[in-house]
């Protein structure tokens, strides 16, 4: 019997990338509510229970109300929203990024989505961290360039709008009060005593994402050069499907915002000299950093090829 997948919040931005990605598997059922419907508690609760896995595309508040809507015990959830990522029982949704994450993910009732900006972020520094290379109270620096679908729907509307603004032209460095709300996820799955500076900034690029950390190499335990970071990293994303390390110093003079778009995987790069060191990681804010993750870890979690339905 195939497993009965439901996507709670199907219409969002999220949900739709999921769907595309699952709606012409055979080895799935999809469960598909009535478009009348899809706001209806009762109903919303009815296909919660009735599936084996469930994905909730929704805002936190509704999150945590739909999972409290769950009475089937044989019912798994990924939830892609911001509220379960570092709440006790829930599994982050990372099979690459530390030893064992496969696994846990594999068999849990209870995943969280990463972040799309801390999915750049953590794939550059939580092996340094788990490697004993990066101090946990290091000073990190981190900024982050995104397309603006990571924004739903309304932030779509005003940036393709035929009257726009002429400044959305421009990037634009957005959550200026340093207090973005991927910064708890950023810090705890990383293992740090404090959250890095993080500064997030808006492209007009429909999807696509650019997340750099820069790095004082005399702080760091060894005082590694940066060649010696890019070996680290390449051994340890060594044979992932869905991640890789570029050759030392990139693939090209200049590292672009959506070189990714439309894939799955995520890849970086490492360059810098004997005193400082830049990691850039580049993926699709809706691939690897959203829907493409999402659909990963399902694949993990039903047994299916972990790249299966996906852009590599």
């Amino acid at each position: 019997m195939k497993p009965r997948v439901y996507i709670d919040g199907k219409e969002g931005t999220t949900g739709l990338q999921i769907y595309e990605r699952l709606a012409g598997r055979e080895d799935i059922e999809l469960l598909l509510i009535d478009d009348d419907k899809r706001k209806d508690l009762t109903e919303r609760k009815k296909f919660l229970n009735a599936a084996d896995l469930v994905f909730l595309c929704l805002p936190d508040a509704a999150a945590i109300e739909a999972v409290s809507l769950i009475e089937n015990p044989n019912t798994r959830v990924i939830d892609a929203s911001t509220a379960h990522r570092t709440a006790e029982g829930w599994v982050y949704g990372f099979a690459e990024l530390l030893p064992g994450q496969r696994q846990r993910i594999k068999y849990a009732k209870r995943v969280a989505n990463p972040g799309c900006h801390a999915t750049g972020f953590l794939s550059c520094v939580a092996p340094l961290v788990h490697l004993g290379v990066l101090p946990t109270d290091y000073p990190l620096t981190c900024w982050s360039l995104t397309g603006y679908s990571g924004g739903g729907k309304k932030m779509i509307a005003e940036y393709e709008a035929p009257d726009r603004d002429p400044r959305l032209a421009s990037p634009a460095p957005y959550s200026v009060g340093l207090k973005h709300k991927h910064l708890p996820e950023m810090q705890k799955i990383a293992g740090l005593t404090c959250p890095p500076a993080f500064l997030p900034v808006l492209g007009d690029v429909y999807k696509g994402m650019a997340t750099t950390v820069l790095l004082h190499d005399r702080l760091l335990t060894g005082t590694p050069t940066a060649q010696d970071i890019w070996e680290l990293l390449s051994g340890y994303y060594q044979d992932q499907a869905l991640i890789r390390v570029a050759p030392f110093g990139g693939e090209g003079p200049r590292l672009y915002t959506s070189e990714l778009a439309g894939k799955d995987a995520l890849l970086l790069t490492v360059s810098g000299h004997e005193d400082q060191t830049l990691i850039t990681a580049q993926f699709d804010n809706l691939g690897k950093g959203a829907s493409g993750a999402a659909v990963q870890n399902m694949n993990l979690m039903l047994g299916f090829g972990e790249t299966a339905g996906l852009s590599l």
